[in-house]
């Protein structure tokens, strides 16, 4: 584990490192194992050897600089140079194929099939011509072969990194996308329940703000309930909004439960306070259902009754919620002719019940009833399976 923690800025440095630089020392090493036997040598009468094999090591090596712009080139270049190492007697004994090699290997690496083996079959095939024994050309082919075979591995090796890192982008890129849609939803979901929350309170408020200066001398008590009413309004709204920007803080601890079902009751006295009847029932057998739908049922309810106060110039509502086997049914209706409180809308109230419904699962219709005065909101949401006793 320490090697391979050792050996990383390693590999990063050689990352960075520009390939011209890599191939100069690569060349610089090859010409200086092809030129140890003429420097460090004798020849048998003790007289230096020729300058011709300085020269055809020279000229076979220095191209292998540039290996990586021009592979077949290179290739070409170096086996030319390295044919003529033997028109001069006086030369070193040794194999001058290391250019060759390492040129084969680039050709192989990077150029297209056909090209790498035509040039496979060329340097095999004019390896043979030359040599002048079937050890030599035995120990040519199985070299030569060998560095195309590394090549063709070094090639698969930096495809199979490229399409993983191909991945690893593609999988981040769809990560991020949707990590920015779950937090586009988060948002959403956020803006509804401050619309929902806010809409409802001020709605209150206002209507009994309204009716306060009305009754204040005359029924001193309706006036004070009136204002107790607004208060209690604007504690609970602060209350749900506190509640709700928690959320947001990673930092928080336990955070508090959102409304559900079970809070419903407590939203029709808060609107029975601004002097509309309101009636909450339930029928079936209630089964727990899941926080998501929990929630939704309360603000469906409670953006439906913000609606009645709103705009329905209602004076009775109505809450019924329905437990059967999968559905659970919320039936809310009122006597309103419309006309209600002069107060903004923000247009979303209708649109917003409809999506919390089908975020769930759901469905929710709304409309003027059928042969009686008012409006009806009828939501449909999934509820789990009860068990069938045995």
């Amino acid at each position: 584990m320490s090697d391979i923690r050792f050996l990383a800025p390693v590999r990063r440095w050689a990352s960075s490192v520009p390939p011209i630089w890599v191939d100069a020392v690569l060349a610089a090493l090859v010409l200086v194992a092809q030129l140890w036997p003429l420097v460090f040598g004798e020849s048998w009468d003790g007289t230096p050897w020729h300058w011709w094999g300085y020269a055809v090591v020279i000229v076979a090596v220095v191209p292998l600089i540039w290996r990586r712009r021009a592979p077949v080139v290179v290739l070409v270049a170096t086996l030319a140079a390295t044919g003529c190492y033997d028109l001069v007697d006086e030369v070193a004994r040794q194999p001058v194929w290391y250019g060759g090699l390492v040129a084969l290997y680039t050709v192989a690496a990077y150029s297209a099939r056909w090209t790498r083996l035509i040039m496979l079959a060329v340097t095999l095939g004019g390896g043979l011509l030359l040599v002048g024994s079937a050890e030599t050309a035995l120990r040519g082919i199985v070299l030569f072969t060998a560095a195309y075979a590394i090549g063709r591995a070094a090639a698969a090796s930096r495809a199979h990194a490229a399409a993983l890192e191909e991945r690893a982008v593609r999988l981040a890129r769809e990560r991020e996308t949707e990590a920015e849609r779950a937090a586009e939803r988060e948002r959403a979901r956020i803006a509804r329940d401050m619309h929902d929350i806010l809409a409802h309170a001020v709605s209150l408020m206002v209507v009994q703000a309204e009716a306060g200066p009305v009754v204040v001398r005359s029924d001193p008590a309706r006036a004070e309930a009136a204002f107790d009413a607004i208060a209690a309004a604007g504690r609970d709204a602060m209350i749900q909004l506190r509640r709700m920007l928690n959320v947001l803080k990673e930092d928080e601890g336990p955070r508090a439960p959102q409304p559900a079902i079970a809070a419903i009751p407590a939203l029709a006295e808060q609107v029975r306070a601004t002097g509309i009847e309101v009636t909450y029932a339930a029928t079936g057998d209630p089964v727990p259902l899941p926080p998501d739908a929990e929630v939704a049922a309360y603000r469906i309810t409670q953006e439906a009754l913000t609606n009645i106060v709103k705009h329905a110039d209602a004076t009775r509502a109505d809450i019924r919620l329905t437990w059967q086997d999968d559905t659970i049914m919320i039936d809310i209706t009122d006597d309103g002719r419309g006309g209600g409180a002069a107060l903004p809308s923000g247009g979303n109230g209708l649109i917003g019940i409809r999506e919390r419904a089908a975020a769930c699962g759901g469905t929710a219709v709304a409309g003027r009833r059928a042969g009686a005065p008012g409006f009806q909101v009828l939501v449909r949401l999934p509820a789990p399976r009860r068990a069938v006793p045995a």
